[in-house]
């Protein structure tokens, strides 16, 4: 059975729809602490983008695995090491977190 193509990017409403359809993804946040504690999304991973390499076992490498920061700069290097390292289906969030907050849940605070 071969394995379903993952896009390299997806953007917020892209991911919105894939968890209001129920879609099995991991969501891995590699914001710092102080980031995280400004603003998290409810049911994401969080390793810190400079822990990744170290604490990669604890990533799967059977689903999608959507990379986010702040804006997508980070998590997009984030991914393409990912993929580099046999993670096929990782994923950067275009906009991270703050385009989610602007996006799809307004509640959220921004920085």
């Amino acid at each position: 059975m071969s394995q379903i193509e993952q896009p390299v990017e997806i953007d917020v409403a892209e991911l919105s729809a894939w968890h209001r359809a129920g879609r099995d993804v991991v969501v891995l946040d590699v914001r710092e602490d102080w980031e995280l504690a400004t603003v998290a999304l409810d049911g994401a991973r969080h390793i810190p983008m400079r822990q990744v390499p170290e604490r990669i076992g604890e990533l799967p490498v059977d689903k999608p695995l959507v990379v986010m920061c702040h804006h997508g700069g980070r998590s997009r290097q984030v991914t393409a090491w990912l993929r580099q390292n046999g993670f096929s289906q990782a994923i950067n969030l275009a906009g991270g977190i703050h385009a989610w907050a602007e996006q799809i849940d307004p509640s959220l605070a921004t920085y």
